[in-house]
């Protein structure tokens, strides 16, 4: 009964994208009479704008992390709170990625990828790690996209809430992971 609802699940699921790809514009076309083509080019127009704008944001950003990995300072910091951290239980393997993601998609990836590889896949530190990367989101990548985008220059409350994200995305991984998989 099991696999029967979720090959018709898989069979659905294989449709769904077309069906919004040519149900949506065909909607938008038919029923709504929006020239589509057109608002679809004003809208590509205006995505160009906004990526010219956001790119002195995204170059420092860059920037930033370059510098920071490349000072040593991510290791420092790693030396200083891998005891601490080991306590507590969370892994210490699992640190250095916790560290990088709020900084640096394809630099958590690549560190992510270097667990994978260096304790196999289905070792609990590649477990850990994988969760951690879903559960957490490059923070301020993201914010100087959004905020480069919209002229926003003071951030307020915007990086402190996204750290917390992140710090409760790296602590919940490990808890959950050592909870279901363990």
């Amino acid at each position: 009964m099991v696999e029967l609802f979720v090959g018709g699940l898989n069979n659905v699921a294989k449709y769904i994208i077309p069906t919004l790809l040519v149900g949506i514009p065909f909607y938008a076309l038919s029923v709504k009479k929006i020239p589509v083509y057109e608002v679809f080019v004003v809208g590509a127009k205006d995505g160009f704008t906004i990526a010219v704008r956001i790119i002195p944001y995204l170059v420092a950003i860059l920037v930033a992390v370059g510098m920071f990995r490349a000072s040593g300072a991510l290791d420092m910091l790693l030396n200083l709170l891998a005891p601490v951290l080991n306590v507590v239980g969370f892994p210490a393997e699992n640190l250095p990625l916790a560290l990088m993601r709020p900084l640096s998609g394809s630099g958590s990836l690549g560190l992510l990828t270097d667990l994978v590889n260096e304790h196999g896949v289905d070792s609990m530190t590649a477990k850990i790690g994988a969760t951690m990367y879903g559960s957490s989101e490059t923070t301020f990548y993201v914010l100087a996209v959004y905020f480069g985008s919209v002229g926003v220059i003071r951030s307020r409350h915007a990086i402190p809430a996204g750290l917390f994200a992140d710090a409760v995305g790296a602590i919940s991984a490990v808890f959950f992971c050592k909870l279901l998989i363990a």
